[in-house]
């Protein structure tokens, strides 16, 4: 079957059953069980969180970390899998909720590791989310499948802007997953660095870059690695204090040469100059918003183009928490004038899988845009747009 069939297929469904499918599906799998949670970090603690408050508690999790066993988390014990199987798995549905960035973790492991243990009924943690939706969606990617069909219109144009057939298939997996939670269907990552993608550019010895959320100075890592100090300029921009702390530490360990082509900005980027509330939580998930909290600390926000007036970037790189639309419309004007290369996270929305690159292009169609991902189970998910130029000597 074609992208251009399955894709057609896929949005063929029922907005109104789909949305009825949604409601039901987890207590169809589960058909009157409790919950066991196959997963006692952040995900897990997430979905207990939300079943307590709904009055029906998990009865266990169960974790491989052996650190974990005999500890409780708000009053549910944390077993090994083997204890918990024979305890449940036979009366409860054991619900996965292990997914997260940077780790070799598949669904398919721990189905495989329960069902090996004789658990009767496993699930993913999608159909449970689904269920109770107001509490624990949206998720980075994960959200109702309703709402892919809500903007199926925008999802079925989409494929048509991505490049090559991998891109192509890539999408349509990734937007089956958004509907079905099809974790099978989902690529192992590519093997190029993400960010710099060999195959799709050339880099060139005087590239000017942006880092869009620098962390704790990995992309700028990753270019020494590669290039050393063959690029002209790296602008890295961090809002959050404890990662900006740790860039900044990790420039000044870099070799002089390297060094002084390197410049650091504490600020958030976004589509306007403002004044933005981050969650500041020193890891590679602090994020901002328009409204303060709590436990959040008051950071300027600028436009790339105010960030590098007078210069012209090359390469543009987002990985910024969901604000990756705002901060493009802060580019705007150097996309316009310039045509950079730009490497945008598109996992961090349910919808920003289709919005983003139909944003880039509805600005400028000499681009080519490619999908590609760079973690497992949708994680990582970078849409570059590469203009034509650049494209010598990779295709």
């Amino acid at each position: 079957m074609t992208a251009h069939a399955e894709l057609a297929a896929l949005l063929s469904r029922d907005l109104g059953g789909t949305r009825a499918d949604e409601r039901q599906a987890f207590d169809r799998l589960a058909d009157g069980r409790p919950v066991v949670l196959m997963g006692a970090g952040g995900l897990g603690r997430r979905a207990q969180a939300a079943l307590r408050r709904r009055g029906v508690p998990a009865l266990a999790f169960a974790d491989n970390a052996a650190s974990r066993h005999g500890t409780a988390i708000d009053g549910v014990p944390v077993l090994s899998p083997p204890e918990a199987a024979r305890r449940f798995g036979r009366t409860a549905v054991f619900v996965v909720t292990i997914w997260g960035a940077n780790s070799p973790h598949r669904f398919a492991h721990s189905r495989d590791q329960l069902r090996a243990l004789g658990c009767d009924v496993v699930s993913s943690f999608p159909p449970l989310f689904w269920k109770y939706a107001d509490e624990l969606l949206p998720f980075y990617l994960q959200d109702l499948p309703s709402r892919v069909l809500e903007q199926r219109g925008d999802v079925a144009r989409a494929l048509d802007v991505w490049s090559d057939e991998a891109s192509r298939n890539e999408y349509v997996s990734q937007v089956r997953f958004r509907l079905a939670a099809d974790f099978d269907g989902l690529s192992h990552p590519v093997q190029h660095a993400q960010y710099f993608a060999e195959d799709l550019f050339t880099w060139r010895d005087d590239e000017w870059v942006v880092d869009g959320g620098a962390f704790d100075g990995d992309t700028v890592r990753t270019i020494a690695a590669l290039h050393g100090d063959r690029f002209g300029h790296v602008l890295a921009v961090e809002p959050d204090p404890a990662n900006f702390s740790k860039l900044r530490t990790m420039v000044d360990g870099l070799p002089e040469r390297v060094r002084r082509k390197i410049a650091c900005r504490q600020a958030a980027v976004g589509a306007e100059r403002a004044t933005l509330h981050l969650a500041a939580t020193g890891t590679a998930s602090s994020a901002t918003s328009a409204t303060a909290g709590a436990d959040t600390v008051a950071v300027d926000a600028e436009t790339i183009d105010a960030l590098t007036r007078g210069a012209a970037p090359t390469f543009i790189k987002l990985d910024i928490e969901g604000f990756e639309i705002d901060a493009l419309r802060g580019a705007r004007g150097c996309i316009d004038r310039h045509a950079p290369v730009l490497a945008v996270c598109v996992y961090h929305a349910q919808d920003h899988l289709w919005r983003i690159p139909l944003l880039l292009r509805s600005w400028r169609d000499d681009y080519a845009l490619f999908l590609r991902p760079h973690n497992e189970e949708g994680w990582d998910l970078v849409c570059y747009a590469v203009p034509r130029a650049r494209l010598e000597g990779t295709r």
